[in-house]
């Protein structure tokens, strides 16, 4: 058998670090501790000068990547705490959860269909959606929820050295999917707690990249563009280039966010999801809207069974619940409004959000926020923080329950206590 031999690139790992941070697994003593330390199931320590040995045929390329999770899950911090959180707004789920018609539709798929494959061309979805946005059902491709499909267009135009344009400390599951086709990253900074559009597309046209990743509403920072900014740089893309509009988020933006977009544009793909707003994170469903060379690109490459047929059943469903979705949104926004003022209690500041979660200024630097996320997790909240500076002086809440919040405002005033105490 082959003997494999290679060296982790510090690039590598050090986006191992920055995502380990973004996720929240940096607790009380910092990065190399949440690496290589308390968090050993799902961040192995390593030593980015070291060789790794394997005698399994491995690619050069994946035996090159460090094997890691783009988000440490809440159940994994549990496991090695030994405890259950008391509130769980960390991962931008929809605490509120889906429409009664989805619950109800997706329990009868449960006790007739689970035993049935779901259809392999989600036509009756895909027909749905496309009636939904306007658009023809050859301009729909649906797949397990944005990051499997981020991971598909990956897939598409990338592999080893191919420039890809995205935002330093932006959605790190792009990025996991970026290194794992061995894509060469172009990075461009936040400006001002938002992605910087003109950047990305600067960016964008002087490495004649084919893809670059943008996120609007954006996520860690729940900032925002308007709609004519976006269009405007939609406008600058060149032929040849593709960019990833995620719109994940794009239920709970205000008016005059969401661009108008030719469906039938080739240098656009847009992803929605019912992770979000419709609450239904754990059945994986989620879409893109481009035109029809690019999507029906995907059939080259995708699992077709990889959406079941419950699944499916929930997000149709769904979609027939306009009122709840209202009611959904209107949660979310009463609950940012209080996340804010318990903020401000606090001595600290609520960014504004476009999303249905909150980024919260601890007024200081990273190692600080930092402190005050361990300390909100040694008191049972499960809650994450933006990993690059200088975002990562902020911490992150998800919407969450009345109870959730009682938890939040209980909690933080000792979390600061103790991060300020160092």
């Amino acid at each position: 058998m082959r003997e494999v031999r290679v060296r982790i690139k510090a690039e590598t790992f050090a986006a191992v670090q920055r995502d380990a941070v973004f996720c929240g697994a940096a607790s009380a003593a910092g990065l190399d501790e949440a690496i290589g330390g308390r968090y050993t199931s799902i961040f192995p320590a390593f030593d980015p000068g070291a060789a790794m040995t394997s005698r399994l045929p491995f690619t050069p390329l994946v035996a090159s990547l460090s094997a890691t999770v783009p988000f440490v899950g809440a159940e994994a911090i549990e496991r090695q705490r030994g405890r259950r959180f008391v509130a769980r707004i960390g991962a931008n789920e929809s605490v509120f959860g889906p429409s009664p018609k989805a619950i109800a539709a997706m329990q009868r798929a449960v006790a007739e269909e689970a035993w049935l494959y779901g259809d392999p061309e989600l036509h009756d979805l895909k027909v749905a959606l496309a009636a939904r946005h306007g658009v023809s059902p050859a301009n729909i491709v649906i797949g397990g929820g944005i990051d499997g499909l981020l991971g598909l267009v990956v897939r598409l135009f990338v592999e080893p050295g191919t420039p890809v344009v995205t935002s330093l400390g932006g959605y790190p599951t792009f990025d996991y999917h970026v290194a794992g086709f061995g894509g060469r990253f172009v990075r461009v900074p936040y400006v001002e707690d938002r992605e910087n559009l003109p950047g990305l597309v600067e960016a964008l046209v002087r490495e004649a990249a084919p893809l670059l990743y943008f996120a609007n509403p954006d996520n860690p920072m729940a900032s925002w563009w308007s709609a004519g900014e976006v269009e405007a740089a939609i406008e600058r893309v060149p032929e040849g280039s593709v960019m990833i509009l995620d719109e994940a988020y794009g239920e709970f933006a205000p008016a005059g966010t969401l661009p108008r977009v030719d469906a039938n544009d080739p240098r656009v793909l847009r992803f929605r999801t019912f992770s979000k707003a419709w609450g239904m994170a754990g059945m994986r469903v989620g879409y893109g809207i481009g035109a029809p060379e690019l999507v029906s690109a995907f059939d080259k490459i995708r699992n077709h069974f990889g959406v079941g047929r419950v699944a499916q059943a929930g997000a149709l469903a769904s979609l027939d619940d306009a009122a709840w979705l209202e009611r959904v949104v209107a949660a979310v926004d009463r609950s940012k409004a209080r996340i804010g003022a318990i903020a401000a209690a606090n001595g600290l500041t609520a960014l504004p959000s476009a999303t249905n979660f909150v980024a919260v200024d601890c007024g200081r630097d990273g190692a600080f926020a930092r402190r005050v996320l361990d300390g909100l997790i040694g008191r049972d909240l499960f809650v994450r923080k933006p990993g690059v500076a200088p975002m990562d002086r902020c911490i992150r809440l998800s919407a969450g329950t009345d109870g959730d919040l009682d938890a939040l405002a209980e909690a933080l005033p000792g979390a600061l206590a103790d991060a300020a105490a160092g």
